[in-house]
Order: structure tokens, then C-alpha cells, then sequence
């Protein structure tokens, strides 16, 4: 899969060239192939976990899938009505963490944000509800564990990705 995305990546970056187009400021090729072509992208039917962040200013929203087997993520998908940014770091996160523990998985929320330090404070909160919504789908889990009953969980956002001039409607 790694070899795959190698590939992928040095023929969007060849396909960039031979174009003569260059990549936008802080664009390198693996976010473009995100953008292009998200992966795990939709629901996730029987899930372990269910979460979601949302942010109510705005009504953008993160629903992210965990399947899990024992503390193994096998599988992991989202859903957003969020822009290319929140779709970009929901594909590369899923990426990240998928057929990995969930240790594994929280030590690469760290990664992510480290990977986005040059975001702006706008992109941060997208990429932050992304990785909140994970944060629930882990808490819906532990909870239906615990036998509590409940759909999903959701998180609602303190910052809002809304920018100047907009209204949210």
C-alpha cells in the first residue's frame, strides 16, 4: 500500500511538471493527492465507534467511523460537509491510522498537527475537528463498552472555522 501511494505521488508530481504547474504555497504532493483523491471517504457500516464534531457557529460538521478489534483499528472512515481542508486531513489521518493501535493512533494526532504546523489558523480548526470527531468515536466506543447507550458521540467545537465576511447560512 506505502509502495502504491509512493508511486501515486511521484506521478502527480511528474504529471505537475510535465504541465508546467506548480504546486500552491504549502501544497506539496501528498496533500494534492488527498485533495484529488480522498481516501476513506463515506460511512462505515458496524462501526465500534461513532463520532462527531461539530461546529454550531458554522454547521460544519466531522463524522468519523472506528472499527475496532480489541485496541486494533481495522478500519476508519469520515464524513464532513466541511471544505477541502477538512476532507484532506480526515483522508491523510485515516491513512495514519489505519491497521495501527489506538495508542498508535493518538500518538499520530500529535503527528498530524506537528505535519500542519504551517496551517493556517483556519486550516488548524478544520484539521482539529477532524481529529475531535476521532477523539468521540474512541469515547463512544469506551462508553457502549461501559454499556451506556448512546448513537454516537459528539463534540462540540470551541473555535470556529468561519472566516471574515462570513455568515454561516
Amino acid at each position: 500500500m506505502l509502495r502504491i501511494l509512493k508511486c501515486s505521488l511521484i506521478l502527480v508530481k511528474k504529471w505537475l511538471i510535465m504541465q508546467n504547474i506548480e504546486l500552491p504555497k504549502g501544497m506539496n504532493p501528498e496533500t494534492l493527492e488527498h485533495l484529488m483523491n480522498p481516501k476513506n471517504y463515506g460511512k462505515l457500516e458496524n462501526p465500534s465507534g461513532v463520532g462527531v464534531a461539530v461546529d454550531e457557529k458554522t454547521g460544519e460538521y466531522v463524522i468519523f467511523y472506528t472499527l475496532l478489534d480489541g485496541d486494533a483499528i481495522k478500519s476508519a472512515k469520515f464524513a464532513t460537509n466541511g471544505c477541502q481542508d477538512t476532507v484532506v486531513v480526515g483522508s491523510m489521518f485515516t491513512e495514519m491510522i489505519i491497521d495501527h493501535d489506538t495508542e498508535y493512533a493518538n500518538d499520530a494526532i500529535k503527528k498530524m498537527n506537528k505535519k500542519l504546523g504551517g496551517a493556517t489558523p483556519q486550516q488548524q480548526i478544520c484539521s482539529d475537528m477532524v481529529l475531535s470527531s476521532f477523539v468521540a468515536s474512541m469515547m463512544n466506543y469506551e462508553n457502549l463498552q461501559n454499556g451506556k447507550v448512546e448513537e454516537m458521540h459528539v463534540l462540540k467545537m470551541k473555535e470556529s472555522c468561519e472566516t471574515e465576511g462570513e455568515t454561516g447560512e
